[in-house]
């Protein structure tokens, strides 16, 4: 369930969001099938950089585009979005921007408001004209047109509804749909949100210019209910819900029924290791530790397809690791593993593994335990621990100063479909939580972000992925970090009757495309 259907603002729950907002809503580019960059309420654009540096986009807007009450789509809708979302809850996401870090300081030190204001009328997004927007950025980011397409803080906002209106009315407006309000882009507008009931009632908005694709005898579904319940398998099983995800890794084992689907994910699980605790604060033993892990057997037998990897790039994504660049890394070498292990000071204690508590669609108990078995095989032993307080527990510091466990189990999903959200978890201001920014004096993890950095600069798409490439050896090869396990799948189930309701490939409910094949459309009820 949303926890919020003001998209500017958002919060540090947006993933529930996710769903709603991609249905009612888009941004001024969409990926393909592909996850290229493609068109969205942009038509056109054009890039370059200015005399300062800056790379500047100038994007043409499509003409025919209408809010769900046929209001026109102008480039002040994105002025407006954009100033709104940079005094929102994720409000550093806006960073790239320039005169965002202006703006931010001042929200920081609580300046006057006239201040911030006028600040924010020298912020880097600007109306040329109604449907030509000038957005202007701090340094040449190769992944903004990727992250404008998903990352819905970026979507347009309806300046006619919310220019000069108060603070208490702006959120009334989010809070209590009504009277067509708030309005939407996409093939769905949000007729009601009951807290409460945990329901969302989405209705179909035939002024978007966006219309699911389709043939003769499909419609658009008029009316989807998404809502929150611990038995929607058993409210899928008696045909009272028409979707539910199977997030029950051990469940799949045991019954696979005919219309179970899977959507592979822009997502990678992996193996961390704590990078300041002896003996894993030596990248050697790190190395090792990786090669003792043979991915296919970790991952067999436990879900109905696998994509077992020791490279952090799922290979759907733009810019992965081609085969020879994955053969750098480390991958299973057992007995090289025996050997670089044999004998290492601080190994004859077992290492702490922590993971999550409770059943997903990652089956990570039995991955745990056959990480276990496998690291046994090579002299190293393994106790395990399930946390409900997982984030938690993998920050916490023991009273010498290191974090308190040694490896523990995660799974990394992508925001965008470009390189870059895979690798910012683990740059200095990340949430990795490894410890790998204090070795060898910072040197490592300094050119791992001097390799990012360049690698986001560059506008030439081979010169960007040599660079990824190097980031991620450095990260995953030369200080083996992470060690990757495989790349997940989600798996649910939909009604035959129902065309493009899925999941995309970021794990989020998809509903753009949807629509029915049945003579006499009915309202779809979901449980996300």
């Amino acid at each position: 369930m949303p926890t919020t259907l003001d998209w500017s603002h958002s919060d540090p729950e947006s993933w529930a969001n996710y769903p709603v907002m991609l249905a009612t809503q888009r941004g001024l580019t969409v990926l393909g099938a592909d996850h290229s960059v493609q068109p969205g309420l942009a038509e056109r654009w054009e890039r370059a950089r200015d005399e300062k540096g800056r790379e500047v986009y100038v994007f043409h807007l499509r003409r025919d585009v209408h809010w769900s009450d046929g209001s026109l789509l102008t480039a002040r809708d994105f002025v407006v979005g954009w100033r709104r979302a940079l005094r929102g809850r994720e409000r550093g996401e806006m960073a790239d921007l320039d005169g965002a870090s202006e703006v931010l300081a001042l929200q920081e030190r609580m300046a006057l408001e006239a201040e911030v204001r006028a600040a924010m009328e020298r912020l880097g997004v600007e109306a040329v004209d109604a449907h030509t927007l000038r957005v202007t950025l701090v340094h040449p980011r190769s992944y903004f047109l990727a992250r404008v397409a998903n990352v819905y803080i970026f979507y347009p906002a309806p300046a006619a509804d919310l220019e000069g209106r108060a603070d208490e009315e702006v959120r009334d407006y989010f809070d209590r749909p009504r009277d067509g309000r708030p309005l939407a882009l996409g093939p769905y507008r949000v007729e009601s949100w009951d807290r409460a009931g945990e329901r969302v009632r989405l209705v179909y908005n035939p002024r978007s210019a966006f219309p699911p694709p389709m043939v003769p005898g499909e419609a658009p579904v008029p009316v989807i209910t998404l809502m929150k319940s611990e038995i929607g398998p058993a409210l899928y099983e008696r045909g009272r819900v028409d979707f539910v995800f199977v997030d029950s890794a051990a469940a799949l084992r045991v019954k696979r029924p005919g219309d179970l689907q899977r959507e592979p994910l822009l997502s990678t699980y992996y193996l961390a290791f704590n990078t300041e605790r002896a003996p894993l604060d030596r990248p050697e033993v790190r190395r090792a530790l990786s090669r003792a892990l043979d991915r296919e057997a970790l991952v067999a037998g436990l879900l109905p397809a696998a994509r077992p990897s020791h490279v952090l790039l799922p290979p759907e994504l733009p810019g992965a690791a081609s085969t020879e660049e994955a053969a750098r890394l480390p991958h299973y070498e057992p007995e090289r593993a025996k050997q670089e292990l044999a004998g290492v000071a601080g190994l004859e204690r077992p290492l702490r593994l922590v993971y999550r508590s409770g059943d997903n669609f990652v089956p990570e108990v039995a991955i745990a335990e056959r990480v276990a078995a496998q690291l046994a095989r090579v002299g190293v032993q393994v106790v395990l621990e399930a946390r409900s307080d997982f984030t938690a527990e993998v920050a916490r510091r023991t009273a010498q100063g290191p974090r308190a466990y040694d490896l523990y189990l995660r799974r990394l999903g992508g925001d965008y479909a470009h390189p870059n959200t895979f690798f910012t978890l683990f740059e200095r201001e990340g949430n990795h939580q490894t410890g790998w920014e204090t070795q060898a004096g910072g040197e490592p993890m300094g050119r791992f972000e001097r390799l990012l950095e360049a690698a986001d600069g560059e506008a030439d798409e081979a010169r960007a992925h040599a660079l990824y490439t190097q980031a991620q050896e450095v990260l995953v090869g030369e200080q083996a970090v992470i060690a990757p396990i495989y790349h997940p799948d989600r798996y649910y189930r939909a009604r035959a009757t129902l065309q493009g309701l899925d999941v995309d490939p970021f794990n989020f409910l998809a509903l753009r495309t949807l629509r029915q094949s049945t003579p006499e459309p009915k309202p779809a009820e979901v449980v996300p």
